[in-house]
């Protein structure tokens, strides 16, 4: 049974990066998305022998590629409409913690940001011209 969501939560990734850096990038950017947007977290999960896990997003997050210019024109879509967003820079595979992560951003002004990765969620709508441009990763 296949359900249509109202919203989307999508990640554009730049598409020159390595298949460890794709799966990094990733899963950082929703990490910032499930924290932030409480509702699209489920509930927990349970096995037949009553073994609990972690509840997850209650919808797909789809995954797209583009070139820099792609990432940088989506990243000034998803600004404009004020959609919920988490980055990921280049600088950040140099840094070894959340401290320096974020001093990382902070020195950057947002026009100059070396973007690497982007994941909003927001109205399908919206999300969808904020991805004009990139294609679903293969």
């Amino acid at each position: 049974m296949s359900t249509r969501f109202d919203t989307k939560i999508a990640v554009l990734l730049r598409e020159d990066l390595e298949t460890w850096q794709r799966l990094n990038v990733t899963a950082f950017l929703v990490s910032g998305l499930g924290s932030q947007v409480p509702e699209l977290i489920g509930e927990p999960y349970e096995d037949a022998d009553d073994v609990p896990y972690l509840p997850m997003f209650c919808q797909p997050v789809l995954v797209f590629e583009g070139t820099k210019e792609t990432l940088k024109a989506a990243h000034t879509r998803a600004l404009s409409r004020a959609l919920p967003r988490a980055l990921f820079t280049g600088d950040l595979f140099a840094t070894g913690h959340d401290d320096a992560n974020r001093a990382a951003v902070r020195a950057v002004p947002t026009a100059d940001l070396d973007l690497v990765g982007l994941a909003v969620h927001g109205p399908r709508n919206a999300v969808d011209k904020v991805l004009k441009g990139a294609r679903m990763h293969p």
